[in-house]
């Protein structure tokens, strides 16, 4: 066991002196129980092998900021793919279906219909509706798919093809100006 932690060790410093070597020492000894954990978490095979990815490039962009006096080298590569994958199961676990073009067209246009109907639904005078309607038209479908249809900001993101921190300040925003324009 110590010698696997000086092998993690050691990968470590050459992985913060640019030697890609060392990050091949650390997937070739570690991915395979990364992929576990990530998916004991995410309960997802896909996201979890997406999860350890993104922690291969945070562990290479990283490295140098491991501290042996702190901790094992195996105790901090996996800190970060528990970090990564708690981060995306709060985001929304990456919602991006994958599932065949047709149908994931078919399900978009008739959310489309969806919220072009629960609009066109509202009372021509009411004040909500006049509010809605000032929104730009995918603002109005963000906040529409957020308080309409439960998805959560990560599904959005991932429906629309958004970044998550774009689809979250539409909606914070859009809220904003819904509450000014209906006070």
């Amino acid at each position: 066991m110590g010698n696997e932690q000086d092998k993690l060790g050691a990968a470590l410093k050459a992985c913060a002196a640019g030697d890609r070597k060392g990050l091949a020492v650390i997937y070739e000894s570690e991915a395979a129980r990364m992929v576990t954990v990530a998916q004991r978490i995410l309960r997802r095979h896909d996201l979890a092998e997406e999860i350890v990815q993104d922690a291969f490039l945070q562990i290479w962009n990283k490295a140098w900021q491991y501290d042996p006096s702190r901790g094992s080298a195996r105790g901090w590569i996996y800190a970060i793919v528990r970090s990564r994958s708690l981060n995306a199961l709060r985001d929304g676990g990456r919602e991006d279906l994958t599932e065949t073009d047709s149908l994931d067209r078919l399900q978009d246009e008739g959310a489309d219909a969806l919220y072009h109907d629960l609009f066109d639904q509202l009372d021509t005078a009411s004040r909500l509706r006049a509010c809605l309607g000032r929104l730009d038209g995918l603002r109005r479908r963000t906040v529409m798919m957020a308080y309409v249809s439960g998805y959560s900001h990560g599904e959005i993101a991932g429906r629309l093809k958004l970044p998550l921190g774009t689809a979250k300040a539409w909606i914070r925003r859009s809220l904003v100006a819904l509450r000014e324009c209906m006070a």
